[in-house]
Formats: structure tokens, C-alpha cells, sequence
């Protein structure tokens, strides 16, 4: 095929919509206005240490991602495979079995510590119950409600559940989804051993995907234009689309805008047609995330690679040392709005370092560096009965691509890999058909 594609946004859906168009010929050229690739999902350089602009996990369940490492190159050894663990020092051990579903949970809540049998029983009659329900609840149930509904003890909603769901959806249960997090129990929790598996990056978020896709854009004649800003998007006579910034001045028979929603409603709302889809994408509540990075030498190492942190501010700690990174180094993660928004970024991670201390029971060195990145939009509050868009636009062919257009899941890299995916496939039989707007060319 012979008609390009742009994309605008070399996140991981923008990345994903790429590679899947190029695997099948398609000339595409991907605009970043950044200078880094990855989006929400990048590495930082500062002050001579490169970390992450935020902590993402994986589980073995997100097959298309870990399909599209394999396809651009990536090595397994990117990525640490675990076994299902909540680890919170001086409350709780739980580690799944290797086992198949539904043995690999009970097996791993006989063997945990820091849970009564109260709580062993509800945790199993929450899952019963979901799996009877075939994991479909009311769509405006919350997870607190749920929580109480299915009668799950405080102790085992405060240190498993609650944990669980701001991680994976980064909405607090009183406001999140019930359904999303019910899609996350049942390809975790629910899925088997190898499905739960927790899959940490060893390098870089950049340099996980983002670095490996744009080699294989590269050999396969696509472009990618970084700081490159798109300011608009004109549709021309005749079919077809030229972007606001393009320094080729290209015409494109399809547009795929992969940027955050904010970007992505700025673009759409002066086109004819799309300012309710614009209205709609702007409206989507946001949730930040917060990480709090450490450096505390050599002698500290946590027990595990992650380990849940109570008492707040932060709720996850994650060792980066044992990740390939540097000694010491510890990425703390607070996710969705809080008191810790009023902190100054000293006083945060002073904070941090102090609940460090309490939840290891132990002195800490002072830090040698520190750093606190704030993403104030990392994601969209997963409330339920949120109207997400699809990927379709009013305009033939213009589309979307992100982690905020899948219905059954929260914004993960998973989500945005998918969409990615989706919409390259609905622009392939766009560009099958003979009515494609510059004309089918094989």
C-alpha cells in the first residue's frame, strides 16, 4: 500500500498504531512534539540520573504488549517476570502459587501471613461471585460498594483491595469502577499463574518499547518527526489531510491522533463535526500520579522489587536497584489526588523518606538525590459509567488511538497498546477498500 498514514503522538498507542501499519507496508510518518519517546510513559534525564517519569507494571495477561516486544526486537530480559505478590512489611505477605486457577489464589491465601481466615474466605467469596457474575456488575457500582456488598472485611479491603485498585485503575474505591476493576480481577486473580505474573520493566520506559518500535519503523522507511509540534489538522478537497507544523507539507489519506486527551480534544474541537466528540474527550476526568524517587546508597535493599507502603503518603515502593538501575535507588508511588498535593516537593520527599523509615522499622541515610515527577493528568479517573469515545471520528478517516478508549480497562500501557493496535486495523480495511479517500493502490 501506497497511501501514508501520520500518526500525532509517539506514546505507546501511537507507537503501536505505527508498527502494526508498517508490518503491513503502509507508509506512516509519527509527529512527537517532545524530544523524547514513550508520552506519559518516558524516561527523565536530570542531573545526571535517567528514571522513569512514572512506576509501570505489567501482568502476564497484557499479551498484545508483550507481542509487540517480541515483534520489534525486545529481549525477555527486559522485562522481570514475578509471581503475583503483596508484600506490605509488618502486615502482609501474599504471594500467588504456581499453579493453575482457581489453585494458584488459594494456595497462596493458605500460605499467606498477615490475613485471619475472615478475611481468606472473603477474599474467595468476592472472586466466587465475581466469576458467577462472569465478572459483569452494574456499571454505576463502585468498588467500595462492592467491597461492602460482597462483605470484605476492613482489614483485607485496607491492605489487598484498596491497594490493588488504585494501582491498577488510580481512582480511590469510593469513586472508581466496579466493572473495571472487576476486567482487572478476572485477568489477574482469576487468570492462572502465568496471567498474574507481574512483568517490571529492567530498563527505561522509553527504552522498553517506544526505542525498539522506532528501529523498526526505521528499517522499515517510516518516519518519526520529534519535536515536532502538530498544531492543526485540515482536511483537504478531495479527500485526505494535511497537519499544521509538518515540515514535508505532506497530504495523508488517514490521521491517527495518538496524543493525551487534552492534546487530542485541541485538535478535534475546530474541525467541523467533532466539537461534541472534543466536549466529550475534554470532560474525561483526570487523576495524577506522583513518584518520589530516593537515592539511598548502596546498603539499602527492599525484600522485594515492590512492596506496599501503608500509612501514607505513598502507597507502593519499588527497589530500582534490583532492577538494573542503581543501588539504593527507590521510586515511591502516589497515585490519584491527596493531602500530599499540598506538600512542597521538599517536604514530600522528606515525607516519603520518613514513611520509608516506619515501614521498615529502621533508620535510612539521608538521601544523596531525590526527585519528585508529577504527571497531573497520568490518566483518567476511572469512575463508573464514564462515556469513553471510540476510536472512530465524525470525519472519514481521522482517527483515535489511546488508553482512554477501551472500554473493559483502566489507562495502562496494556490499554494503550490495544487501542493502538484497533485502530491501525481499522485503518488497513479503510485502506482496502476502493472508496479509500485517495484511492486504492496496491
Amino acid at each position: 500500500m501506497t497511501q501514508p498514514v501520520a500518526i500525532v503522538g509517539a506514546g505507546y498507542a501511537g507507537l503501536a498504531c505505527a508498527v502494526e501499519l508498517a508490518r503491513r507496508h503502509v507508509p506512516v510518518t509519527v509527529f512527537e512534539r517532545s524530544h523524547t519517546l514513550g508520552g506519559r510513559a518516558r524516561v527523565v534525564a536530570k542531573d545526571g540520573w535517567r528514571v522513569d517519569n512514572g512506576q509501570h507494571i505489567l501482568i502476564g495477561a497484557y499479551t498484545e504488549l508483550t507481542r509487540l516486544l517480541r515483534l520489534t526486537g525486545g529481549s525477555p530480559k527486559l522485562l522481570e517476570h514475578l509471581p503475583l505478590t503483596l508484600h506490605t512489611p509488618g502486615h502482609l505477605h501474599l504471594q500467588a502459587a504456581r499453579l493453575p486457577a482457581p489453585l494458584h489464589l488459594a494456595v497462596g491465601l493458605l500460605r499467606a501471613t498477615g490475613l485471619g481466615w475472615a478475611d481468606r474466605l472473603a477474599m474467595l467469596r468476592l472472586m466466587r461471585f465475581l466469576k458467577k457474575q462472569r465478572f459483569r456488575v452494574d456499571a454505576q457500582l463502585t468498588v467500595e460498594r462492592l467491597l461492602h456488598d460482597t462483605r470484605q472485611p476492613e482489614r483485607l479491603s485496607r491492605l489487598v483491595w484498596e491497594p490493588l485498585c488504585v494501582a491498577a485503575l488510580n481512582t480511590p474505591v469510593a469513586e472508581a469502577s466496579a466493572q473495571v476493576f472487576a476486567s482487572v480481577l478476572r485477568d489477574s486473580l482469576a487468570a492462572g499463574a502465568s496471567a498474574s505474573e507481574l512483568l517490571i520493566p529492567r530498563v527505561d520506559l522509553s527504552e522498553l518499547f517506544p526505542v525498539p518500535a522506532a528501529r523498526y519503523l526505521a528499517v522499515r522507511r517510516g518516519k518519526l518527526r520529534t519535536g515536532t509540534a502538530v498544531e492543526a489538522i485540515r482536511p483537504v478537497a478531495g479527500g485526505g489531510f494535511r497537519l499544521e507544523g509538518d515540515p514535508a507539507d505532506q497530504r495523508y489519506a488517514h490521521v491517527v491522533v495518538a496524543a493525551a486527551p487534552h492534546h487530542a480534544a485541541a485538535l478535534l474541537a475546530p474541525l467541523d463535526g467533532c466539537s461534541r466528540l472534543a466536549a466529550k474527550i475534554d470532560a474525561l476526568p483526570s487523576e495524577p500520579i506522583t513518584t518520589v524517587y530516593l537515592a539511598l546508597g548502596k546498603p539499602l535493599r527492599l525484600a522485594h522489587v515492590m512492596i506496599g507502603l501503608a500509612d501514607g503518603p505513598a502507597q507502593w515502593a519499588f527497589d530500582r536497584g534490583r532492577l538494573g538501575g542503581p543501588a539504593g535507588l527507590i521510586a515511591c508511588v502516589i497515585s490519584a489526588h491527596g493531602a500530599h498535593e499540598a506538600l512542597s516537593r521538599e517536604a514530600l520527599a522528606l515525607a516519603v523518606h520518613a514513611q520509608l523509615e516506619r515501614q521498615l522499622q529502621r533508620r535510612l541515610p539521608a538521601a544523596e538525590w531525590s526527585q519528585v515527577i508529577t504527571e497531573k493528568r497520568a490518566t483518567f479517573a476511572c469512575r463508573p459509567g464514564l462515556a469513553r469515545p471510540g476510536p472512530q471520528t465524525p470525519i472519514a478517516g481521522l482517527w483515535l488511538a489511546g488508553d482512554y478508549l477501551d472500554p473493559d480497562y483502566p489507562a495502562t500501557l496494556e490499554s494503550a497498546v490495544r487501542s493502538g493496535v484497533d485502530t491501525a486495523a481499522r485503518v488497513l480495511q479503510a485502506l482496502e477498500s476502493p472508496a479509500s479517500p485517495l484511492g486504492a493502490k496496491r
